[in-house]
């Protein structure tokens, strides 16, 4: 039986579904916009051949690789218009840790889109998949993607430096949420264990 996270993800505006080949186009518009990329790469145009080479094989791998982790494509529910996607997959050097990012169109931004669709992967993430600890960073400068952490419920962690950030500011926080913490604020929902599974 396939997982629950592996299927389509549907909340009341969004759908977050896996990632295909066919996507590559969509990834390039969406980086072609350096409002879009401002905090991510300094706003830098995107080169299609690296997404088709690189980005997209790496997207598909995740979903290979780990069972119902790594990035969704966001569709808005009614237009079906690609706006952006979602990462939720295990950080690299501690796998126990679950590290939550978007990238959102322009056009979908200050809509909660991206506290929408944060809030379903936490959901599935600790109620379906086991997970026991989910992190987001950003810089410090991006106050948009802070505020979605804290309407999520994670709390901060630590300040630190981004160095892969290629701009000046490099300032950046890091937030965290464990399986504790979220179902002390859902009593309602039940946290799946392993022998649950």
């Amino acid at each position: 039986m396939e997982h629950p996270l592996r299927l389509p993800i549907a909340t009341p505006r969004l759908l977050l579904r896996p990632f295909t080949e066919a996507d590559d186009h969509h990834l390039f518009t969406l980086d072609s916009d350096p409002q879009v990329t401002r905090y991510v790469n300094g706003g830098q145009p995107p080169d299609m051949e690296r997404i088709r080479t690189q980005v997209i094989p790496r997207f598909l791998d995740f979903q290979q690789r780990y069972e119902g982790l790594g990035f969704y494509a966001v569709e808005e529910k009614e237009s079906r218009d690609f706006i952006g996607w979602f990462h939720f997959r295990p950080k690299r050097g501690n796998e126990s840790v679950i590290e939550l990012g978007y990238r959102l169109m322009r056009k979908a931004w200050g809509k909660g889109y991206a506290t929408e669709g944060a809030q379903a992967l936490l959901a599935h993430g600790f109620t379906e998949f086991g997970v026991l600890c989910v992190e987001a960073t950003a810089l410090v400068a991006n106050a948009a993607s802070i505020r979605v952490m804290e309407k999520c419920g994670l709390r901060w962690v630590e300040n630190y430096v981004e160095e892969s950030f290629p701009g000046d500011d490099k300032r950046a926080v890091r937030y965290q949420i464990t399986v504790e913490e979220w179902l002390r604020k859902h009593p309602d929902r039940q946290y799946l264990t392993d022998k649950d599974a």
